[in-house]
């Protein structure tokens, strides 16, 4: 009696594997053992960097809102604890969109927070 190797389960496995190498260099766009390792290589990092986004996306945040507040004359930290003595609450996707495509309005934030600065020296 032959073997039974389930071929049709097994194709669709390399087929899939290989479908998703796609685009590779050389190899492993072609050949099975090859990709499995790019694409697992691939989809560990794949996985790592969408948490690792997050954090990235709030670094670039909190250096346009920065570089926005020094050119009104108030670094960072002054800044966002201004803001919170001032009682307005955004986030800092807010504040870097508003300081990239609106800044009038950052300008007008930068004015409340440098206004409610002597309010907090004198608490």
């Amino acid at each position: 009696m032959p073997r039974a190797t389930n071929k049709p389960a097994s194709r669709a496995r390399r087929k899939k594997v290989l479908k998703k190498a796609k685009g590779y260099f050389g190899n492993k766009s072609r050949l099975f053992r090859y990709a499995k390792d790019a694409v697992d290589r691939g989809e560990k990092f794949a996985y790592r960097d969408r948490r690792k986004k997050k954090s990235e996306m709030r670094q670039l945040w909190i250096v346009r809102i920065n570089a926005a507040c020094r050119a009104n004359g108030i670094n960072y930290s002054r800044f966002m604890s201004g803001l919170r003595v001032a009682g307005i609450e955004m986030n800092r996707k807010t504040l870097s969109e508003l300081a990239i495509h609106d800044s009038i309005a950052f300008e007008a934030l930068v004015q409340q927070v440098k206004d409610a600065a002597p309010a907090e020296k004198a608490a």
